[in-house]
């Protein structure tokens, strides 16, 4: 019967409590005290992970819909306007990138919050190394952030607004408040937050661009593809020209799709046109039946008074 912030209370104030009396009356080395608890938040969250993650009670599937298609509808940005410092020609760098999406995708896969932060670890070293491996120099601050970004935007996550707050509800408290896993997913945090709110300025473009982008009229892509050298790889010019082919298909779609509803709404147009148009007639012009006035008589008949015709012709003979 309680709401999902008050179960989330109460399993935080249970961590707390049960680690404190193992420190104080236990006299438990913190490093132990660090070990029970993965233990007792993998019990517990086991047992209670079909009813606690993504509630009916909350929005959080609406969150994941619409995060989801926000990352499919940026599906044009490229590492140039993220500032990636990532150069995915290399093949150690394009395996790192893989191994990032591949375990910001099992994330959904897991049901104890310490192992979806251990596959938000994971992910972001695989993305320090891809950048070390790059710039031949070990990646800071400002390139994580950045090329977490690009990883999320690339990958799309399943139930990822779900999978934040499952941690963040559940999670051992200490475990988000200090090490490399708190530190990663604040950054995870942060990454979903700018998606959200990604704008031209983001991404240095005028508002014309990104709006045309984000329309499919047209991909950044073909414009960068014009620009390649010719030692670029066969199978990522192949991949670019059809991506540009499905955005004009795309385009090309859309503009028969309008189309059709313009005509649609022409057609309906006329037909209330024409039928207003006779409505106004009738109204104007009635039609009166009047009764049939008295049958007239056939003509080869009998004539009568009434007729007034002259009787039928005679035939007479004549002596020759």
């Amino acid at each position: 019967d309680l709401s999902i912030e008050e179960q989330s209370e109460c399993t935080q104030d249970f961590y707390q409590n049960v680690a404190e009396k193992m420190q104080t009356r236990g006299k438990v080395p913190p490093e132990r005290v660090e070990k029970i608890m993965d233990q007792i938040e993998k019990y517990i969250m086991t047992r209670l992970y079909k009813y606690v993650f993504c509630p009916e009670t909350t929005d959080d599937e609406k969150k994941d819909l619409a995060i989801q298609k926000r990352i499919r509808a940026l599906h044009w940005v490229t590492p140039q306007m993220l500032c990636v410092p990532v150069n995915e020609e290399i093949p150690e760098v394009s395996d790192m990138v893989v191994k990032a999406i591949t375990d910001i995708i099992e994330m959904d896969s897991k049901r104890v919050p310490r192992d979806k932060l251990a596959c938000i670890t994971r992910c972001s070293k695989h993305i320090f190394n891809a950048i070390k491996i790059t710039k031949n120099e070990p990646a800071s601050a400002d390139d994580f952030l950045p090329t977490l970004i690009y990883i999320v935007l690339k990958g799309n996550p399943p139930r990822l607004q779900s999978n934040i707050q499952y941690i963040t509800r559940f999670c051992n408290p200490s475990r988000l408040m200090t090490g490399e896993d708190g530190y990663y997913f604040t950054n995870l945090c942060c990454a979903v937050a700018f998606i959200e709110k990604l704008d031209a300025q983001s991404l240095n473009l005028s508002q014309e661009d990104f709006d045309r982008y984000m329309s499919g009229q047209t991909s950044p892509r073909k414009q960068e593809s014009e620009n390649w050298s010719p030692d670029a790889c066969l199978g990522v010019k192949q991949m670019y020209k059809n991506l540009d082919l499905l955005s004009q298909l795309n385009e090309r779609q859309e503009r028969i799709m309008n189309e059709a509803k313009k005509l649609e709404k022409d057609l309906i147009d006329w037909t209330d046109g024409i039928a207003k148009e006779v409505q106004d007639i009738v109204e104007k012009y009635p039609l009166e039946i009047k009764p049939p006035n008295q049958s007239l008589a056939a003509i080869d008949s009998e004539n009568v008074e009434n007729d007034k015709l002259p009787p039928p012709l005679q035939p007479q003979v004549y002596a020759g």
